[in-house]
């Protein structure tokens, strides 16, 4: 055989085992890591214990949900495979638990895990692994950054936004009131309270008479109340989670001043089967127009606050 065809020869051979295998691995490579022909993985963190545990309900009802959508049939013939984890509204432990999910068990996407200060402990994880940390269950205002965290979405109304509501009521109803704040000790409780205070704008100075913070690792908010109840303030405004809530409301009730109770405690049945409804309606849409990347590509630049 001469040189030349020896050559061409040897060329096209090498050509058609690279066609194959490309053309493999392209097929393998049809989805995204966590979503197949029979399955989507979907990734979720609550704190089924400790000081938010009230919250543990929405991971118990989007499971149900989920579990309906997969007796039904599932989404374009794909059963969903949710797995939640507990931290136990622990950052550290929300880390450990967003590895595990990524690296461990493959998920397509974290979905609606709970909790300004957990969340926040994987924002940057997330991202720097580009997976989509989707419909967040905070209101912070940092969820909002779609340059800097393309793989973070946020849900619910901010929480700046929503106390600068609750402020132009107070400045309507009751403008000459002595407001007493009593936040969680974090970027959720700040998040709160700097809204409440661009609400009342130049009169927040001489309306909010004291703010009181609290940890999540305290066993009780009573002390906490009582030196609110001193001020003699006639409004209380309660940014707090469901445990610390409900004593605060109990603890004030046994001296009461006019509650502008505001406990962080959004959410009922009804909210959790739309935030679920959504993924399904999300889902539907990817496996129905699908090509190799389009879920990130889409997520990376339609990211709405």
């Amino acid at each position: 055989m001469p040189v030349v065809s020896c050559k061409l020869a040897i060329f096209s051979a090498a050509f058609a085992v690279l066609a194959a295998s490309s053309s493999g691995a392209l097929a393998q490579k049809k989805y995204d890591t966590g979503a197949t022909d029979t399955e989507i993985k979907i990734g979720n963190i609550m704190p089924y214990s400790g000081p938010a545990s009230a919250y543990g309900v929405i991971g118990k009802t989007e499971a149900a949900y989920f579990k309906k959508i997969n007796d039904a049939g599932g989404i374009n013939g794909r059963k969903i495979n949710f797995i939640t984890y507990d931290d136990g509204y622990s950052p550290p432990k929300t880390v450990e638990q967003a590895r595990k999910l990524v690296e461990s068990d493959e998920v397509l996407f974290i979905f609606n895990s709970l909790g300004t200060p957990p969340n926040s402990a994987i924002h940057k994880y997330m991202n720097s692994k580009q997976v989509p940390q989707l419909f967040v269950a905070t209101g912070a205002t940092k969820w909002n950054d779609p340059k800097d965290f393309p793989w973070t979405m946020g849900w619910q109304p901010n929480y700046q936004s929503e106390t600068q509501i609750y402020a132009k009521y107070i400045l309507k109803e009751k403008p000459g009131a002595k407001i007493a704040v009593l936040y969680q000790n974090d970027d959720y409780g700040k998040d709160y309270l700097k809204g409440l205070k661009d609400g009342l704008g130049a009169k927040a100075a001489s309306m909010i008479v004291i703010e009181e913070s609290f940890e999540t690792s305290e066993p009780s908010v009573d002390n906490h109340i009582v030196k609110l109840k001193s001020t003699n303030a006639d409004i209380f405004v309660n940014i707090s989670t469901p445990k610390f809530a409900a004593q605060a409301i109990k603890k004030m009730a046994e001296n009461p001043v006019e509650a502008a109770a505001f406990p962080q405690q959004r959410g009922g049945l009804g909210r959790q089967r739309d935030q679920a409804g959504r993924i399904r309606e999300f889902a539907g849409h990817y496996f129905g127009r699908v090509s190799e990347g389009r879920f990130r590509s889409a997520m990376g630049t339609t990211i709405p606050a």
